[in-house]
């Protein structure tokens, strides 16, 4: 598969994992809900990879990728402002 393919997959994994990671943070740690959104993002993840045809080899590039749309998400409004 194409180089492109590649990051246009770890791009997507990222974008979608944003609102989820939104989603997320209004949930106690653990619960049934944080773990949801959390895993709901996994398991859309393998679904991409497998049907892009690449190998599992690539997995661990896909879930950073996911893992860092969720911290984005999950970062409130708080934080980001300067006062």
């Amino acid at each position: 598969m194409n180089c492109l393919f590649l990051v246009a997959l770890g791009a997507t994994a990222l974008l979608v994992n944003i609102p989820l990671g939104r989603l997320r943070q209004g949930y106690p740690r653990f619960s049934y809900g944080w773990c949801f959104y959390a895993l709901i993002a996994v398991a859309a993840v393998i679904y991409l990879r497998i049907k892009t045809g690449y190998s599992w080899k690539v997995l661990p590039l896909i879930l950073c990728c996911a893992a860092a749309g969720q911290w984005l998400g999950s970062i409130r409004k708080s934080r980001l402002s300067c006062s």
